[in-house]
């Protein structure tokens, strides 16, 4: 089978499992397999991952997808990448083996330097050259500390002996047996040691935070001729042509190519990112500027906003208070009232995110009444997910200069037709959800595709705007400020 008339493989390599699509020329989906990945928590804020079990469970669900679908590699035309964002792995580049376990985007050890760093002024800075914050959540605090604790790994890393790389980079060095060490510039944006105006590694950043330079991988396009993967690895060798991290993957497949375009991904917490255009944009309410993917040597950049608490507080209202056997229950149930009845859920259960940014918040349900019941709480709840997004979006059209025109939605509780109904009514805007709501792989399959001529960027056949559903504004919108304001008074009720 030619390259031109092939299959494309998306590996997607999560923080809780490793998947692997295999999509047809057409864009049908052929063939998927998944496997868990095991959370390690040596101490309480530790979060941490065995690298080689990532390479191992997402080359297992390579060889299960190909079985499945009865495809050889050969017949592969392109690999497409998506991982689990920030997450640290170093290893030696002789023998390839990392020198501890990857420290996952979740860990919070380094913590107390990111407050010290805070505390010298460096976070202006910080923020005007890379668009984030100083939190444990990025890259560059997490390999300074195992520099900083592993004996001689410092000495080593200065020397060029150690490299370090997102999973991404973990994951394209294995495919080649070391050959390349690379990532695309949607995951260097994620370190902390990326200037978003230079699009490259900066000098100043990695001594602010102790990396040495000589460990950093090749900065690569997310859509191009990024590497071949060894003829021993999957059985042939195949061109990996696309790369991005998890939620500028599913901002690519849900097809945000223009200024202005927003999705959201339902899941635990929401991740909302906006198109932005050539050029980074500095925010002033609280989010965080990132590539969006880099083509032909050029960035495009987005602004992104994280909710913390969203499908969660579905399963707080499983687990925690009982008021459902299934987390799949909740749409029956808020819908058999026809409205909140003045309740109003504020889930901030670990803090509230963009564009508070309050780890103090904690969370609380108001307007309780005697007639208030299960029903009114699960409705509240639905509704708390979509206010979230609704005020996290308004953060991005301010910072951003644009007025949003549609929101594409992806992600489990982006099913939910009731959350999708309230969310067009509070924004004043259409909600569109395609009919495959997993977008995140088949971004990477996207981009790769592209690379390889396989597919068009409209997408393929099997994937365009027809398989998309739309749910059209119906309340006025003096309606939806009246909700917004409510919600507001009740988040400045819970505030830290």
């Amino acid at each position: 089978m030619s390259r031109a008339s092939g299959c494309v493989l998306a590996l997607d390599q999560g923080t809780t499992s490793s998947r692997s699509i295999l999509y047809s020329a057409d864009g049908r989906v052929l063939a998927t397999a998944q496997r868990e990945l095991t959370q390690h928590y040596p101490q309480p804020g530790w979060v941490e991952h065995d690298p080689a079990e990532i390479v191992a469970g997402q080359l297992a669900t390579a060889a299960e997808a190909l079985e499945r679908a009865g495809v050889a590699a050969r017949e592969v035309a392109a690999i497409g990448i998506t991982n689990q964002r920030e997450t640290a792995v170093v290893w030696s580049r002789d023998t390839g083996r990392p020198i501890a376990p990857a420290i996952v985007w979740q860990d919070r050890r380094t913590s107390g330097t990111c407050e010290a760093l805070r505390l010298r002024g460096l976070e202006p800075d910080v923020h005007r050259r890379t668009g984030l914050r100083l939190d444990p959540y990025f890259s560059a605090t997490k390999v300074a500390w195992l520099l900083d604790r592993i004996p001689g790994a410092r000495r080593r890393a200065e020397q060029g002996e150690l490299a370090f790389g997102t999973i991404d980079s973990w994951l394209v060095w294995t495919l080649t047996e070391g050959r390349r060490h690379v990532t695309d510039a949607s995951n260097a944006s994620r370190t902390l040691l990326f200037d978003l105006r230079e699009g490259d590694w900066s000098d100043e950043l990695c001594a602010t935070f102790g990396v040495p330079r000589a460990m950093l991988a090749e900065v690569v396009d997310s859509s191009g001729e990024i590497a071949l993967t060894s003829a021993g690895v999957l059985g042939a060798a195949v061109p990996i042509a696309g790369i991005a991290g998890d939620q500028q993957a599913a901002l690519y497949g849900q097809h945000c190519q223009s200024p202005g375009q927003a999705k959201n991904t339902y899941g635990t917490g929401c991740f909302l990112l906006m198109h932005a255009g050539d050029r980074p944009v500095q925010s002033a309410h609280g989010l965080l500027g990132t590539v969006a993917w880099r083509r032909g040597g050029r960035c495009e950049h987005a602004l992104e906003g994280s909710v913390f608490t969203a499908g969660a507080v579905v399963q707080w209202l499983r687990d925690g208070l009982g008021i459902l056997r299934e987390a799949s229950q909740v749409e029956a149930l808020a819908a058999s009232v026809a409205d909140s009845g003045g309740v109003i859920l504020v889930p901030a259960f670990t803090g509230l995110g963009a564009p508070y940014w309050d780890a103090d918040a904690r969370g609380a349900i108001l307007g309780l009444t005697r007639g208030s019941t299960a029903a009114h709480i699960a409705r509240a709840a639905l509704e708390s997910i979509a206010l979230q997004s609704a005020e996290v979006l308004a953060a991005m059209q301010a910072d951003a200069g644009m007025a949003l025109t549609e929101l594409r939605v992806d992600g489990g509780a982006a099913r939910n037709d009731l959350l999708m109904q309230f969310q067009a009514d509070v924004l004043g805007v259409p909600v569109l959800r395609p009919a495959l709501t997993e977008c995140t792989a088949l971004g990477a399959a996207r981009l790769a595709a592209e690379a390889v001529g396989l597919w068009p960027r409209e997408g393929p056949p099997a994937l365009r705007e027809p398989n998309l559903r739309r749910f059209e504004p119906a309340r006025p919108r003096a309606w939806a400020e009246d909700r917004l304001a409510d919600w507001r008074a009740a988040v400045a009720r819970v505030r830290g």
